[in-house]
């Protein structure tokens, strides 16, 4: 018997440990009195003390008491071990975007379904300490126009992650959809893109940043999504409305409305943590979570976006 054994929770695999897998996803499974850390799978990492398999397969083979599984892969390969693990009998949570293409991410939903296991798919960022009061806060109101500012560095939040250039890798979409599922989550009216410019480096297969005009009811909303951002971090929304203005600020961490604070947090503070509890609940009530909106508006900013070229991104 290991030290493991004696320990409570359901028993869950860490399936990529790159930065977000450590720095994330890791803390808050071991603050989780709902799981325990069972086993880890990478091709080239690990975790001190965890079991460790460098593929889903021998996982499965050798550590059948893991019941779930935490896909941190690059999305282009996600869909392939997302259907072993369910055709295996296990309950998965996706980190974001849930996969490469929609239809796979449906196909994936189907499965679940079929197989009678659990399917989330995860957006970090609608747990952001915020995001709550932004929407009771939204849902009264009239919105008259809006802008959004999602600006980072590259470099510091993908240091040498080659994926996120290829296609399927989404570029600036991978934080851009971040801003997305708040906005998806927040607004009381749909939103419907209307046009797009998108700067692909001249060596990239995905862009590394994005104009985007939405229209949500008749209300304009702007977008600007940039992945050379240096120096401080922008993640920040404003709405006015009939009634005031909203302001959003550090990814939905601090919201203000009217002068007065709504709700004031850290940055990624509890966002894993929720999304962990959440997956708690969904297995023990059996219930699947996916809702795709987010990826829905990155592909119609694929289908709609003007492509403009820019200078070659060199790491």
């Amino acid at each position: 018997m290991t030290a493991t054994d004696t320990l409570t929770g359901t028993p869950i695999a860490l399936v990529g440990l790159g930065k977000i897998a450590i720095d994330q996803h890791h803390p808050s499974i071991l603050k989780s009195g709902a799981f325990r850390l069972a086993a880890t799978v990478s091709r080239n990492a690990g975790l001190d003390g965890i079991p460790a398999y460098t593929s889903l397969a021998a996982l499965l083979d050798n550590q059948p008491e893991v019941t779930a599984v935490s896909l941190c892969t690059p999305p282009q390969v996600r869909h392939a071990m997302a259907r072993e693990a369910l055709e295996a009998g296990l309950d998965v949570m996706l980190e974001k975007p849930p996969g490469a293409t929609i239809a796979e991410v449906e196909a994936l939903t189907d499965l679940a379904a079929a197989r009678g296991r659990v399917l989330f798919a995860t957006w970090h960022s609608r747990f952001a300490a915020g995001v709550p009061a932004a929407k009771a806060w939204l849902a009264g109101r009239q919105i008259l126009r809006g802008t959004i500012t999602w600006r980072e560095d590259v470099r510091r939040w993908h240091p040498g992650q080659r994926w996120i250039w290829q296609a399927g890798g989404l570029g600036v979409f991978d934080p851009g959809i971040n801003a997305l599922s708040i906005l998806t989550e927040i607004l009381p009216a749909p939103l419907r893109l209307t046009g797009a410019e998108l700067e692909f480096p001249e060596n990239q297969e995905t862009p590394i940043a994005a104009r985007l005009s939405y229209l949500t009811g008749a209300a304009p909303i702007a977008a600007d999504f940039d992945f050379r951002q240096e120096g401080p971090q922008s993640w920040a929304m404003e709405f006015e409305t009939d009634d005031g203005v909203l302001s959003l600020a550090d990814g939905g961490a601090t919201v203000s409305a009217g002068g007065q604070n709504l709700s004031q947090g850290e940055a990624l503070g509890s966002e894993y943590d929720g999304l962990y509890a959440r997956f708690a609940r969904l297995i023990a009530t059996r219930t699947s979570e996916v809702d795709l909106s987010p990826l829905k508006h990155v592909a119609d900013a694929f289908m709609l976006g003007r492509r403009l070229t820019t200078d070659p991104f060199i790491e």
